[in-house]
């Protein structure tokens, strides 16, 4: 199994996460609006140090595949993203952790580089499951989720506690491995990635 994967396509580029990228995802990590409805605020540089250090003790555990965006079209990092809650024995995992600059917010970069970790997840790994979950709160990434073809599943109350110390009801989302081709086809066969 492959922890390090490079995911590439016309529109984004995923590269493995390194803590060499601190200096290249500051200025995005630093945007208030990304840490407004979430579990973790990151505020300064020590904050986004130490959210990458946990994001690679949970590589080398072997728990989580996380990456930096690169936004090819732009040419500019754009955030990150990861395989996370990944359980090999039960051919699942979890896409989550995402965050992007708002500048590219509707640009077609997220669907792109959901796409991309999708198709790796169904046709590469051989996953059984990919879940989602947001925030009942995230309108957007509700939405969003959405729109990738996945399935609510359901909501579940007081699932986590914020940064902030509010009581979060986590809103899941799942797609399926027999589902992906017709997903594949209907909701990404229109784009050219």
């Amino acid at each position: 199994m492959n922890f390090e994967p490079v995911l590439e396509n016309k529109r984004v580029l995923l590269q493995p996460l390194q803590q060499e990228h601190l200096q290249a995802l500051l200025p995005v990590a630093l945007d208030p609006s990304l840490w407004r409805i979430g579990l973790q605020h990151v505020a300064s540089e020590q904050d986004l140090e130490a959210y990458i250090g946990k994001a690679l003790g949970e590589r080398a555990a072997q728990t989580s595949i996380p990456f930096v965006i690169i936004d090819k079209k732009e040419n500019r990092m754009a955030g990150s993203t990861r395989f996370m809650g990944l359980s090999l024995p039960h051919k699942k995992t979890e896409i989550g952790a995402t965050w992007i600059t708002p500048a590219l917010h509707g640009s077609g970069l997220n669907k792109a580089m959901k796409f991309a970790m999708l198709q790796y997840a169904f046709e590469v790994m051989e996953l059984n499951r990919v879940e989602f979950k947001t925030d009942e709160l995230n309108t957007q990434s509700r939405n969003a989720i959405l729109s990738l073809g996945c399935t609510q599943e359901g909501i579940f109350r007081h699932h986590m506690i914020t940064s902030t110390g509010r009581l979060r009801n986590s809103v899941f989302f799942s797609l399926l491995k027999e589902e992906w081709p017709d997903v594949k086809q209907r909701i990404f066969g229109k784009y050219d990635f």
